[in-house]
């Protein structure tokens, strides 16, 4: 905060702003945009590879590995979203305790479970109570990815697992023919051409997973609608220096023109992608590229 801020009493309307607009609290706030962008940035990826495996385990041969996979796409898009984010921080997170209760404290002979109670051993805990704040935010926030990844990684399950069945089979069998074995087959052919059928379902799953992100704030980590709500409303002790009206609705103002702009952002890349993709390919984008470009009908 600039000196000249130490008595905003003092100060008229624009210096007021700009010294408002500066201080900490609101340093957090344009922070927490970070935030959403490290969400997506891990969590893009880390899908992705779930819902590739999944739709990999699906389509496999070998039985219990095929019903392993459907039933993993299956559970999750059946249930409502917020009910897996709730359900999977708690799950995971005693998960991993109880994992590390029974390595580090073998000689406990209390139950874990004590009536609605789940007790670990001090050494267990996660994070430890002696931890910094910076270590319980990014253990937070790590299960929030890990939750994200699970849920969507079902849906693109879904999306790879159609791409995948989408590839003619005749490329399959003259690969097959030509001696190629069932992995060469699978990552030589189909993997390379299963990207552009099942790109705009991917295009799709990235504007909901966008969409998503504010379920950060009910997974406990401090996001921009947390900050939207506590900084913008009036009954808040966070500004006893700066005290204002209600101003909620200019904070998730912002938030409607940073997520309007992110997802315009997002279709103009994906298009890009699907164009290049499409090229040459024998589905009906490449045709139409084809037909633009004065090729053969």
């Amino acid at each position: 905060m600039f000196s000249v801020c130490t008595d905003p009493s003092v100060l008229s309307a624009p210096a007021w702003f700009a010294c408002y607009l500066t201080t900490g609290k609101l340093m957090m706030f344009y922070g927490s945009f970070g935030v959403v962008l490290l969400l997506l940035a891990i969590t893009a990826p880390a899908a992705l590879l779930f819902g590739f495996a999944a739709a990999a385990a699906a389509r496999s041969p070998f039985v219990p590995l095929s019903w392993a996979g459907k039933a993993y796409i299956a559970i999750v898009r059946g249930v409502p979203d917020i009910a897996f984010f709730l359900f999977f921080v708690i799950a995971l997170d005693q998960g991993f305790e109880w994992v590390r209760h029974k390595i580090k404290c073998p000689d406990w002979d209390q139950p874990i479970r004590q009536g609605n109670d789940f007790v670990v051993c001090a050494a267990a805990k996660l994070p430890l109570s002696t931890s910094p704040q910076w270590v319980h935010e990014t253990y937070g926030f790590f299960l929030a990815v890990l939750t994200f990844a699970i849920v969507f990684g079902a849906f693109a399950g879904n999306v790879l697992f159609g791409a995948m069945r989408a590839v003619p089979r005749a490329q399959m069998e003259t690969a097959e023919a030509y001696g190629m074995s069932h992995r060469q087959t699978f990552w030589r052919i189909l993997v390379p051409q299963m990207w552009v059928y099942a790109l705009p379902g991917l295009s799709n799953l990235w504007m909901v997973l966008i969409k998503a992100t504010p379920l950060l704030f009910l997974l406990g980590v401090e996001d921009i609608v947390y900050w939207a709500r506590e900084l913008g409303g009036a009954k808040t002790a966070r500004f006893t220096d700066y005290p204002h009206g209600d101003w909620r609705m200019w904070y998730f103002l912002a938030l409607l023109i940073f997520y309007l702009a992110f997802t315009k952002l997002s279709e103009v890349v994906l298009s890009r992608i699907m164009r290049r993709l499409s090229h040459g390919q024998a589905t009906a984008a490449g045709e139409a590229q084809r037909r633009t470009a004065g090729g053969p009908a």
